[in-house]
């Protein structure tokens, strides 16, 4: 892997952020972040995701959704407190971190953040960044309630 993004493009038309503090331990909230084969269980909005290989700098891992065939590359991994992936999508580059903060020993801040850049982006950088932002708030809420459903 040649030059890794060290964080998601602050440069890019289209940059999302968002956090959402969730009641449950760090280790939670990591084991479905990164079981990856198990998203479409908790996160409706993936049709499916399979990782072949453990989640470390160079893995690819391939996911479906909003209709996109994704193969996304891990960049960086700090378990249990961030995670970095990305890659190119239909003429979209894409940078999506994941930072995990302890807040007590039964409570999570995560935020999550992700760069878009590419033809398509810079087309139509207001709608875009709409639906990055709409689909980070989701997933957040999806993972929000996966990580307090008792198991």
């Amino acid at each position: 892997m040649n030059n890794p993004p060290a964080g998601v493009d602050r440069a890019a038309p289209v940059v999302a952020r968002h956090e959402l503090s969730i009641k449950a331990p760090a280790a939670v909230v990591w084991e479905l972040l990164t079981d990856v084969s198990s998203w479409p269980s908790w996160q409706p909005d993936i049709v499916s995701a399979h990782a072949p290989h453990p989640l470390t700098p160079g893995a690819t891992f391939h996911w479906r959704t909003a209709g996109l065939d994704i193969a996304s590359t891990v960049y960086a991994v700090e378990a249990p407190r961030r995670i970095l992936w990305g890659g190119p999508a239909q003429g979209i580059t894409a940078v999506h971190q994941w930072t995990l903060t302890s807040s007590g020993s039964a409570a999570t801040l995560v935020a999550t953040e992700e760069s878009w850049d590419g033809a398509p982006v810079r087309a139509d950088a207001a709608n875009i960044r709409q639906a990055l932002d709409e689909s980070l708030v989701q997933w957040l809420g999806h993972l929000k309630s996966a990580a307090e459903t008792p198991r």
